[in-house]
C-alpha cells in the first residue's frame, strides 16, 4: 500500500470515532509498527491529527478533504445495510419519494420494493442502482452540473426541476450532524437537497453514528425538522448526542 493510500485509510479510520489504536491500524491495514508510528508522526505535523499514547486522535471533526462516493463505500458497511433495511420499511405502496446522494442511499436503493412507486434522485450512482430493478416503478433522474465526488447534479437546473416536485417521503443523508445542524460539503449540494426536504411531506435522515457530533461547511437542515433519524447503536454511544426522541436505532 502506497503512502498516501495508507494516509488516506488512517484519517478515514479515524473519523469513526476520534480515536484509533496503533494496534488497530497494524491490523486493517497489514503494516509493521514502525511503518504506522511514522505515519502518525507525519499525519501529526501535518496538523490532521494529535499523538496520543498508544495512538492517535483527530484534532478536530471537520474534515479537510472530503471522501468520493467510492471511498465512502467500504466505510461501516454493516451499519449503513441495517439502516436501510430500517428504512425501506417505511416506503409503501404508491409513495413518491426522493433519494439523495450518497453510499446509504445506493444501499437503500437495491433493496426498494413496493407497487406503483415513484422515485426521483440526483445521485447517479442511486439511479444506477434504481434502474436495475424492472417493475412498475417509475424513476426520474434530475440532471443539472454533476459533482464529481459524490457524482451527484445540482445547480439551477436541478433546483428548479425540484422546485416543482412533491414528495410523500424524502430519505436523505449528510456529511456531519452536529447539535441541531445537518451538514455537507458544499452549498450547492445543501441548497439542493434543502428544496427537496421542504417539498416532503415526511423527511428522514439515515446516517451511520461516526458522522454524530462531526462538523462540515456547509449547513443545509435543521434537525428539529426532520420526521426521524435512522441510525446504528455504536459502542461509543454516539447516536446519544441527538437531541430528538423520534429516531430508529438499528
Amino acid at each position: 500500500m502506497l503512502k498516501t493510500d495508507r494516509f488516506q485509510a488512517i484519517m478515514s479510520l479515524l473519523e469513526i470515532n476520534g480515536t484509533i489504536r496503533v494496534s488497530d491500524i497494524m491490523e486493517k491495514l497489514s503494516v509493521s509498527d514502525m511503518t504506522v508510528r511514522r505515519d502518525l508522526d507525519e499525519l501529526e505535523r501535518q496538523g490532521l491529527l494529535e499523538r496520543v499514547h498508544g495512538g492517535a486522535k483527530l484534532n478536530d471533526f471537520y474534515r479537510h478533504e472530503e471522501l468520493s462516493h467510492t471511498e465512502k463505500q467500504i466505510l461501516l458497511q454493516e451499519e449503513k445495510q441495517r439502516i436501510v433495511e430500517k428504512a425501506s420499511e417505511l416506503i409503501h405502496d404508491g409513495d413518491t419519494i426522493f433519494l439523495g446522494p450518497g453510499t446509504t442511499m445506493e444501499l437503500l436503493a437495491k433493496i426498494i420494493r413496493g407497487e406503483g412507486l415513484r422515485i426521483v434522485t440526483n445521485c447517479w450512482p442511486v439511479f444506477e442502482e434504481l434502474n436495475k430493478h424492472k417493475d412498475d416503478r417509475k424513476i426520474y433522474l434530475l440532471g443539472g452540473e454533476m459533482r464529481e465526488t459524490t457524482q451527484c447534479f445540482v445547480g439551477e437546473i436541478t433546483n428548479k426541476s425540484l422546485q416543482d416536485m412533491n414528495f410523500h417521503k424524502a430519505f436523505f443523508s449528510c456529511n456531519a450532524l452536529n447539535e441541531q445542524k445537518i451538514m455537507t460539503s458544499t452549498f450547492e449540494e445543501g441548497q439542493t437537497q434543502q428544496i427537496a426536504l421542504n417539498n416532503s411531506i415526511e423527511r428522514f435522515l439515515l446516517i451511520d453514528s461516526s458522522k454524530i457530533g462531526k462538523k462540515d461547511f456547509s449547513v443545509y437542515y435543521n434537525l428539529a425538522d426532520v420526521t426521524a433519524v435512522i441510525t446504528d447503536k455504536d459502542e461509543a454511544g454516539h447516536y446519544e448526542k441527538i437531541e430528538k426522541e423520534e429516531k430508529y436505532v438499528v
